[in-house]
């Protein structure tokens, strides 16, 4: 087993109160690929910035390996004094790192290396980061939330540049696609502690549910234990005769561990203020377009969404979502056709900015509109304590500054508001960005159940395609020219019905090419040809990527036989460990072969019209 490059241990931090790392263990080796999860307020980020050198614990010891290099992304990248993009990702790089790579990655990410830092974008400012910290291809990569504000085909693009990188990865995020695509490992953060499985993401839920129903388990069988020892204590011959001093000082521990156990917390209670009915109708959008500098962003888009209806709205940053879902709730005039809303439309809104918090404000003002100690949820008076409750805040933060919370409490505190107000029509801008895992599960609950209308913009493919019921996307997403097109079901359903248009739009286009026999359109098809031809590393790659394939899954197979010897973990578990780092590889490696050898073989198709 190789060494580690990276070993956090024993890490304690509190910050005055309950600890919030008591204990927690980390380690990296080469090539690992680490997710981090946990509830929001964990610790995650916390432990990141321990890892990373920015944060100091109170107790614990940490080894970095001398010659390993680290780069850590941050949730808010810090700009400094860079006068220029190019500049700020320039100085990610170590003396002997390639300047060219820089260039690769602010071209791919769509970045001007000329712009000033500080007029950059939420995802512009988030592509630039990334730049600098994959520029030097860094031994150890830390990560805290990279696809925060990124757009689907961005987020595409990270995780394959991601599965390609030779160093270690160590990964937060809410994106249950994204993990599941770049971890082979997790580590679990609760209660202060860290729990350790080698395996991928898709694992974690069910291992998590796991080990919670054993801890339940435990806990239940200790209290059984005090219940039999306290009446040995009353009862007993002997204790009435001698106290056993004994077992008195086991009672005592068991009694101090069960009152001090603290429990997973507890999940979200929510009730959804509901609203009145609307008409059948909700909205009717006819012929509607806007342009921007002469540049159409939506062109001629018609639709009717009734209620009950769940839209998603998908496509690349600048692309036209948030103008196209303004002017669908008519915050935004459209330049030509109209929008018509239905009867007795109750809307609220979560958007980007978190309804521009003031941070100033404290979360029961904030949750009451500053009218006391209560707030009307369905007609019934709750006080705010209460309701805080409810979202997992303690009654203690009422008289607490919004500014000191994390970025998911925000969300939550925006979230918890929101659902308390009636409404029919709820509209979520971006609404995936910094929550937990758990309060991503109730929003999905709450969108699958809500009696309304929901139209909702999101780049969380997975959150897509467990709440929509149909999704808008720009008819030609690499180069947005203010066409939409609207799909049934979620992110992958469209991605399905696109793929059947495409093969639909080739066949007529090779049955059209085949019925063109005039003399004139063979230069034109010549020209095309020529100008259109697999370079020679392409061909190349079509070529020798089968081979290669073939190689890499016979050793697949025969590592897999020799992990199948029940008795290799017992006589050698570190051979076991090294196989099973191998394998995850060589699965990995094969799945990027593959994606690569069928782009080719469909760009071959495409050139050559067979």
């Amino acid at each position: 087993m190789a060494p580690p490059i990276l070993k956090l241990d024993g890490i304690s931090l509190s910050f005055g109160g309950a600890p919030l790392l008591d204990g927690a263990e980390l380690q990296v080796e080469p090539g690992d690929r680490i997710c981090l999860v946990g509830r929001n307020g964990s610790g995650k980020s916390t432990l990141l910035k321990i890892a990373s050198g920015e944060v100091e614990p109170q107790s614990g010891e940490i080894f970095r390996h001398p010659s390993a290099t680290i780069r850590y992304l941050p949730q808010a990248p810090d700009f400094g004094e860079h006068a220029t993009v190019q500049a700020y990702a320039e100085a990610g790089l170590g003396p002997n790192d390639d300047l060219h790579r820089v260039n690769y990655l602010l071209e791919h990410l769509g970045l001007d290396g000329a712009a000033d830092p500080q007029t950059l974008s939420g995802g512009e400012a988030r592509r630039a980061a990334l730049a600098k910290v994959l520029a030097p291809e860094p031994d150890i990569l830390l990560l805290d939330e990279p696809t925060n504000h990124l757009d689907l085909p961005t987020i595409e693009w990270l995780e394959e540049e991601l599965l390609r990188t030779r160093g270690a990865l160590l990964v937060i995020s809410h994106d249950r696609r994204f993990l599941e695509r770049v971890s082979r490992a997790t580590i679990w953060l609760d209660r202060g502690r860290s729990l350790r499985l080698d395996r991928g993401f898709e694992h974690f839920e069910a291992w998590r549910d796991t080990v919670l129903e054993a801890e339940e388990l435990e806990q239940h069988k200790l209290g059984r234990q005090i219940e039999r020892e306290e009446h040995w204590l009353r009862y007993g011959v002997t204790a009435r005769r001698k106290r056993n001093m004994r077992r008195l000082s086991d009672l005592k521990t068991m009694r101090a561990d069960f009152r001090g156990h603290k429990g997973p917390q507890g999940r979200i209670n929510v009730e959804v203020a509901e609203g009145r009915d609307s008409g059948k109708l909700v909205i009717e959008a006819e012929d509607i377009s806007k342009s921007y500098g002469g540049a159409p962003v939506v062109r001629e888009f018609s639709m009717r969404i009734n209620r009950g209806d769940c839209i998603g709205i998908v496509g690349p940053n600048g692309a036209g979502k948030t103008t196209l879902l303004k002017m669908l709730i008519g915050e935004l005039e459209p330049d030509t056709g109209f929008v018509r809303h239905g009867s007795k439309l109750d809307i609220a809104v979560l958007d980007q900015r978190r309804e521009v918090l003031n941070p100033e404000e404290t979360l029961a003002h904030y949750l009451t509109d500053g009218r006391g100690d209560n707030l009307l949820v369905n007609g019934e008076a709750k006080h705010v304590t209460g309701y805080m409750k409810d979202f997992l805040f303690a009654p203690e933060q009422a008289r607490t500054p919004i500014r000191n919370l994390s970025g998911g409490e925000k969300a939550r505190l925006v979230l918890a508001r929101i659902l308390a107000r009636p409404s029919n029509l709820l509209i979520l801008d971006e609404p995936t960005n910094d929550l937990d895992m758990e309060t991503l599960d109730l929003l999905q609950e709450v969108v699958a159940s809500y009696p309304g209308t929901v139209i909702l913009v999101s780049h969380d493919r997975d959150f897509l395609d467990r709440t929509v019921t149909s999704t808008l996307a720009p008819a030609n997403p690499a180069a947005p020219d203010g066409r939409w097109i609207a799909y049934a079901g979620g992110y992958t359903d469209m991605l399905a019905q696109r793929g059947a248009e495409m093969r639909e739009k080739k066949a007529l286009a090779r049955q059209e090419a085949g019925r063109t026999t005039a003399p004139a359109a063979k230069p034109q098809s010549a020209t095309r040809d020529a100008a259109r031809k697999l370079s020679y590393k392409q061909k190349f790659a079509l070529e020798s990527l089968p081979g290669k394939i073939k190689d890499a899954q016979a050793r697949l197979e025969k590592i897999e036989a020799e992990m199948a010897d029940p008795a290799l973990f017992a006589k050698n578990p570190d051979g076991f460990a090294a196989r099973a780092k191998t394998h995850d590889a060589l699965k990995s490696e094969i799945e990027a072969m593959e994606t690569e050898w069928m782009e080719l073989e469909m760009l071959r198709e495409d050139i050559e019209g067979k």
